[in-house]
C-alpha cells in the first residue's frame, strides 16, 4: 500500500486522499467521490468489518491496487455511529466544488472530525445523557479539568487533587477524555480503559491564550462576569477544548455562549466506590436497575439530563432545596396542574439540542418546525406557574421568555406539513413570500400558464387554430397554420417554416420559457435564503433559549418527582442544620419497585446521631437484608438532597455533606489488586475524609481476610470512627458477633439486627431491624437454602459442633460414608503417636478371652496414658 502519498504511480485523487489523510492520522478517512463515501487501505479494511461492506481494491490491474470499501453518501447518518461507537475517529471529507463545474481534480477537504465526545449526530447522543468531553490539565498535585457537552453548550470547569477530580469523572462520565501528550499512558493506569482518551499538545494549555479563546468564543471582553477567575488550571483545561473543537472542524459554535464554575461546597461529595456501590447512574450487572432508571420519568430528555446532573451533585443549599421541596408538595397536592404541566413539558421535546444544532447551522426544517411547537408550550407553563399561590413555583419560572416574536416568525414562515429537508418538497409556508409562490405556480401549473398565453393571443388576433408547442432546439413557441398567416402581429419572430405553418416565438413567451425552465433551481435557491436567515433569527436568540430550556428542565424533574410520590407513597422529608438521621419506615427505592405482584417491602425504622447512638453494629445473617438497609439509607438521604420526596412515612434529615459506602467486593485483578486489598484502599480513603456530617455506611469490613486478621480490623474501624471520626454518623454490617461488645464499652455505638425466625433446620427472614446483636450466623440454614449438597451441610454441622465444643475438627477422610450418606468417624486414623500408641494396646488385648476385671485394667491404663487418670 502506499504511504504518504509519495508512492510513484498514485493518481492525482489518491495523492489528494493521502494528503488530507496525514492531517488526522489517527481518524478514519471516509473521502467523498461523486455518490459516495470511500475508505482505502487499512481504512478500508478496518470499515468493512465494522460496518460489513464489501473489501475490495481501486485498480484492480495495478499490482500495487488500494484496498477499497464505500458506501452511498445518503447512507453516512446510519454508517458513521457505527464507527464512532467501536472507538474510532473519523474524519469526513467533503467535495468543496461541484465537479461539472471543473475540469481539473474536485477540490476536497476535511470538514468535520467525529469523536465520542464532540458529535451532533442524533444516532451518537443517548438523550437522557449529556455527552461531555472532559479536559485535563496536570500541574504539579493539582489537576483543572473542563467538561464541554457541544450538543447542548454546556460548559463547566473545575479544580482540585487528582482524588477530587476522578469522583468528577464518575459523576460526569465523560464520553471522551483530552489530555496533554505524555499524561495519557499514566492516566489509563490510574482510570483503566472504561473512557475514550485523546491527545494535545502541551501548548493548548497555555493560560493566557486560553483566556483569550475563551473571551472571543463568549463574545466578551471580560470572564470576571462568569466568575471563574479562581480556576486558573481549569480555564487552561477549558482554552484547551476550545482548540481541540477547531482542530476537529467544529469552531465558532455559538451555542458555547457561557461558562460557569463547579464547587467541590456546594454539593455532596461522593467517592467513585460510592457512586458504583449504590448504582446511582448505572447498575453493576448488565440487565440491573440503577436509581436513575427508577426515578427518571421525565416527559423530555431535557429532564432526564437535568435529573442526571442533580444525581452526580447532590445539593448542600438547604434553602434551594426547600425550593424544590416545594415545588414537588404543590404538584402532589394539585394532580390536575401536574398532568397539565408534564402534557405541555412533553411537547417541548429535546429543545437544547434543537436549538444547538441550530447554532451550528445543521438545524433541519422539520426540527424547526418541533421548535415552533416547544416555544408554543411556553405560554401555558408560564401561566399555570406564575398564577400558582407557591412563590417557589413563581420563583423558578421568572426568568421563562415566551419568545413572541420568534414563534410568530416560525409561525409565518415554516409550512406546517415541511418537507424533511430543502430540494425534497415545500419547506417555506404559502403566502410568506410573493415571488416563491408565483414560483411555485409556475413550475406545477405551467400547462395553465401557457393556455392562458394561448387563449388570450388566439382572442387577440382572430388565429382559431393558434397552439402553443416546445421543441429541445426552439424551447416555446406560437403555431400559426399557413391560411392565419396574414394575421400575426409584427412583434412576433418567426423561427422556424413547416410545409403548412410558421412558428414564432414572442419576448414573453422566451421570459416564461426561461422561468418555467428555471423554476425548480430558483425555487430552491430562495426558499434555502428565506431559511438561512430564519435560522440566523434562532442563532440570535440562543441565550435566552437556552435560559428556558434550563427553566423547563428543572420543571420537568420537578413535576417528574411529584408523579412517582403519587405513585409510589413517597413523603416530602424534613430538611435542617442538625446531625440527626432519622427515618421512620424507610423502604428501598429500586427494591420495592422489582418486587412480583402482591409482594411487599418491609420497612425499617433509623435512627443515627452524634450524641447517643452515632455507630449502629448491625448483625444478622446473609440474605436478611443488612446490605439493603445500608442502601437504602443512602438512597434516601441522596433522593432527600437533590429534592425529591422519599420512600418513608416520615424523614428528619441533617444535611449529609458526604456520602461513604463499602458495599460489596470488587477485584481488580488487571492491577493486581485482591479484594481484600480494595477493601482497605476503599475504607482507608473514608477514614481519611471523614466529617461531622458524613454518612458512612460499611459492609463486612475484613472478610476478605483471616477471621482474627478480620475481627480485628472491623473492631479497629469501628473504635477507630467512635474515637476519631468526628460525629460522622455510621452503619457498620458485620458478621462478627464478636463487635456486639463494643456497645457495653463506647457510649455512641448500638447493636442491632435484622430478625429471622427459626422453623426447625429453616430459617424464615423477617427483614425487620430489632434492637440488640445476635450471637450466632445463620451460615448452614442459607447453604441449605441454596441447595449445598447434603453431605456438604452434614459435615458442616458435625465441625461447626466441634468448632463450638473446641475439640478437633473431624474431616471427609476421617470417617467413612454410610449407604444413607451420613459420616462415620473414625478415631483411629487420626494421625497422633498417642493414638497409635493406643491402638497397639487395643490390637494386643484379645477381648473374647479377657476378664471384666482386665477389660477394666485396660481402659484405666489408656486413661492415665491420656493424662485423664
Amino acid at each position: 500500500m502506499a504511504k504518504d502519498g509519495k508512492k510513484e504511480g498514485l493518481t492525482p485523487m489518491m495523492k489528494q486522499f493521502f494528503q488530507l489523510k496525514s492531517q488526522h492520522p489517527e481518524a478514519l478517512l471516509l473521502f467523498r467521490c461523486g455518490d459516495f463515501y470511500e475508505t482505502y487501505g487499512e481504512d478500508a479494511q478496518i470499515a468493512s468489518k465494522i460496518l460489513g461492506i464489501i473489501l475490495t481494491k481501486r485498480s484492480n490491474a495495478n499490482p500495487d491496487s488500494v484496498e477499497m470499501a464505500g458506501f452511498p453518501h445518503h447512507s453516512i447518518d446510519s454508517y458513521l455511529p457505527r464507527l464512532v461507537r467501536a472507538g474510532y475517529k473519523v474524519a469526513i471529507c467533503d467535495q468543496l466544488e461541484d465537479p461539472r463545474l471543473t475540469k481539473n481534480i474536485v477540490k476536497r477537504g476535511i470538514t468535520e472530525v467525529v469523536t465520542p465526545g464532540v458529535s451532533f449526530n442524533e444516532d451518537l447522543l443517548n438523550k437522557s445523557e449529556n455527552n461531555f468531553l472532559a479536559c485535563l490539565h496536570f500541574q504539579g498535585e493539582k489537576v483543572g479539568i473542563s467538561f464541554l457537552d457541544v450538543s447542548t453548550g454546556t460548559f463547566q470547569i473545575a479544580e482540585g487533587d487528582f482524588s477530587y477530580i476522578s469522583n468528577l469523572l464518575d459523576a460526569f462520565g465523560p464520553k471522551e477524555i483530552l489530555v496533554q501528550r505524555g499524561y495519557e499512558k499514566s492516566l489509563r493506569e490510574s482510570l483503566g480503559n472504561k473512557y475514550y482518551y485523546s491527545t494535545i499538545e502541551e501548548w493548548a494549555f497555555s493560560y493566557d491564550n486560553a483566556v483569550e479563546k475563551l473571551k472571543q468564543q463568549l463574545k466578551t471582553d471580560s470572564l470576571k462576569g462568569f466568575a471563574v477567575d479562581k480556576f486558573k488550571l481549569g480555564l487552561s483545561a477549558a482554552g484547551a477544548a476550545l482548540m481541540y473543537l477547531e482542530q476537529t472542524q467544529h469552531s465558532n459554535l455559538e451555542n458555547i455562549c457561557s461558562i460557569s464554575r463547579i464547587d467541590a461546597d456546594d454539593f455532596v461529595w461522593m467517592d467513585q466506590f460510592t457512586f458504583r456501590n449504590l448504582e446511582i447512574l448505572y447498575s453493576n450487572l448488565r440487565d440491573g436497575v440503577s436509581l436513575a432508571d427508577v426515578l427518571d420519568t421525565c416527559a423530555c430528555p431535557m429532564g432526564s439530563r437535568q435529573l442526571r446532573n442533580y444525581l452526580s451533585m447532590p445539593s448542600l443549599d438547604l434553602e434551594e432545596l426547600s425550593r424544590r421541596h416545594d415545588i414537588v408538595e404543590y404538584f402532589v397536592n394539585n394532580p390536575e396542574d401536574l398532568a397539565k404541566i408534564r402534557a405541555h413539558i412533553s411537547e417541548i421535546g429535546d429543545l437544547e439540542r434543537t436549538i444547538s444544532r441550530a447554532a451550528v447551522g445543521r438545524i433541519l426544517p422539520r426540527a424547526v418546525l418541533s421548535l415552533k411547537r416547544a416555544l408554543e408550550q411556553l405560554g401555558p407553563i408560564m401561566h399555570l406557574c406564575q398564577s400558582s399561590d407557591y412563590q417557589a413555583l413563581k420563583h423558578c419560572t421568572e426568568g421563562l421568555d415566551c419568545c413572541e416574536t420568534l414563534k410568530d416568525e416560525l409561525e409565518r414562515t415554516i409550512d406546517v406539513n415541511t418537507a424533511a429537508m430543502l430540494g425534497k418538497g415545500d419547506v417555506i409556508a404559502q403566502g410568506f413570500n410573493e415571488e416563491l409562490d408565483s414560483l411555485r405556480d409556475l413550475a406545477r401549473n405551467s400547462k395553465d400558464y401557457l393556455l392562458k398565453i394561448q387563449l388570450r393571443e388566439t382572442e387577440k388576433t382572430g388565429i382559431s387554430s393558434l397552439k402553443i408547442g416546445y421543441n429541445s432546439v426552439f424551447g416555446y413557441f406560437l403555431e400559426v397554420r399557413n391560411i392565419h398567416k396574414d394575421k400575426v402581429p409584427q412583434e412576433w419572430k418567426r423561427k422556424q417554416t413547416l410545409v403548412n405553418a410558421e412558428r414564432y416565438i414572442t419576448d414573453e413567451l422566451k421570459e416564461y420559457e426561461a422561468k418555467i425552465l428555471g423554476a425548480e433551481d430558483m425555487i430552491y435557491q430562495l426558499e434555502s435564503q428565506i431559511y438561512t436567515a430564519l435560522v440566523d433569527k434562532i442563532r440570535s436568540q440562543i441565550l435566552q433559549l437556552q435560559r428556558n430550556c434550563r427553566i423547563i428542565a428543572v420543571l420537568d424533574v420537578l413535576s417528574n418527582f411529584a408523579e412517582i410520590a403519587l405513585r409510589r407513597g413517597y413523603n416530602r422529608p424534613k430538611l435542617n442544620n442538625s446531625t440527626v438521621l432519622n427515618i421512620k419506615q424507610g423502604r428501598h427505592p429500586v427494591i420495592e419497585t422489582m418486587m412480583q405482584a402482591g409482594e411487599e417491602y418491609i420497612p425499617n425504622d433509623l435512627r443515627l446521631d452524634e450524641d447517643r447512638q452515632q455507630i449502629i453494629i448491625l448483625t444478622g445473617p446473609n440474605m436478611a437484608g443488612k446490605s439493603a438497609l445500608l442502601r437504602q439509607t443512602a438512597l434516601i438521604v441522596l433522593m432527600a438532597q437533590i429534592g425529591s420526596f422519599v420512600p418513608a412515612e416520615a424523614a428528619e434529615i441533617g444535611i449529609c455533606d458526604k456520602i461513604f459506602t463499602r458495599v460489596g467486593a470488587a477485584d481488580n485483578i488487571s492491577r493486581g489488586e485482591s479484594t481484600f486489598m480494595v477493601e482497605m484502599l476503599e475504607t482507608s480513603m473514608i477514614l481519611h475524609n471523614l466529617s461531622p456530617r458524613s454518612l458512612v455506611l460499611l459492609d463486612e469490613i475484613g472478610r476478605g481476610t483471616s477471621t482474627y486478621d478480620g475481627m480485628s480490623i472491623a473492631r479497629a474501624i469501628v473504635e477507630y470512627i467512635h474515637e476519631y471520626g468526628k460525629g460522622a454518623k455510621t452503619l457498620f454490617a458485620t458478621h462478627y458477633h464478636e463487635l456486639n461488645d463494643l456497645e457495653s464499652i463506647y457510649p455512641r455505638i448500638k447493636n442491632f439486627h435484622i430478625s429471622v425466625k427459626e422453623q426447625g433446620k429453616s430459617v424464615i427472614f423477617l427483614r425487620k431491624m430489632e434492637e440488640g446483636g445476635v450471637s450466632r450466623s445463620f451460615g448452614l440454614h442459607v447453604a441449605r437454602m441454596a441447595g449445598m449438597p447434603k453431605k456438604v451441610i452434614d459435615t458442616a454441622e458435625r465441625i461447626l459442633s466441634s468448632m463450638e465444643k473446641k475439640i478437633p475438627a473431624p474431616s471427609f477422610k476421617e470417617g467413612h460414608v454410610e449407604e444413607d450418606g451420613s459420616l462415620q468417624l473414625s478415631f483411629f486414623q487420626l494421625e497422633d503417636p498417642l493414638l497409635a500408641s493406643l491402638k497397639e494396646d487395643l490390637d494386643a488385648a484379645d477381648l473374647n478371652s479377657m476378664t471384666p476385671l482386665q477389660a477394666f485394667d485396660l481402659l484405666r491404663a489408656m486413661k492415665e496414658k491420656m493424662g485423664l487418670g
